[in-house]
């Protein structure tokens, strides 16, 4: 059975250079998109005060994911990138929701602790749900039930992933992945294959 696969891709890139690096990234997607079957795309989110490019590349299924990861493209367009990236980029594999979730920095993490993820999101999730149905719903009150949940989904969803969870997620990383089983390597990180 196919399941959508992430993969989240950090790297820094040389400051000055960030123009031809999103020039670079487009070209890489297109040709992801023109070249592999079960490629659905790449988010892209811009730098924060860390200056780290975070990326998320999407995969109908890890079968396809893998042809591209072993793929000459790749690794043509991995080697035409490298004089922009500052360090080695992180890349990441992602089946579930801990595409949300960013380790405590110079970390090393699987995955986060599934159990807290999961706390985190309901308690998330929940206030917002609350927030936006206390504020919003009662202005579409004679709106039709299917209109006022489309509202209701689209609002939560860019907020969780534009506004709340980029800004919650660094502050409560050491929640999601906890240090004190031995869940967290300060090893060196995952670099490009």
């Amino acid at each position: 059975m196919s399941q959508v696969v992430s993969i989240k891709v950090r790297r820094k890139v040389k400051p000055g250079r960030e123009a031809e690096y999103e020039s670079w990234l487009h070209r890489f997607a297109e040709g992801a998109e023109r070249d592999f079957d079960g490629f659905l795309g790449v988010e892209v989110m811009r730098p924060g005060d860390d200056g780290v490019y975070r990326n998320i590349f999407r995969f109908d299924s890890i079968e396809h994911l893998e042809r591209f990861e072993q793929s000459d493209f790749r690794l043509s367009m991995m080697r035409e990138g490298a004089p922009l990236f500052e360090g080695d980029s992180v890349w990441e594999r992602m089946t579930g929701l801990e595409f949300w979730f960013d380790p405590p920095p110079g970390t090393q993490v699987p995955k986060p602790h599934p159990h807290r993820m999961l706390l985190f999101m309901i308690c998330v999730i929940f206030a917002l749900s609350l927030t936006l149905n206390l504020t919003i719903a009662p202005l579409m009150i004679e709106w039709p039930l299917h209109l006022r949940l489309l509202v209701i989904v689209t609002t939560q969803t860019s907020l969780m992933s534009y506004v709340i969870m980029p800004r919650l997620t660094p502050r409560i990383a050491h929640f999601i992945y906890p240090s004190e089983q031995g869940q967290i390597s300060t090893a060196r990180r995952a670099v490009d294959r």
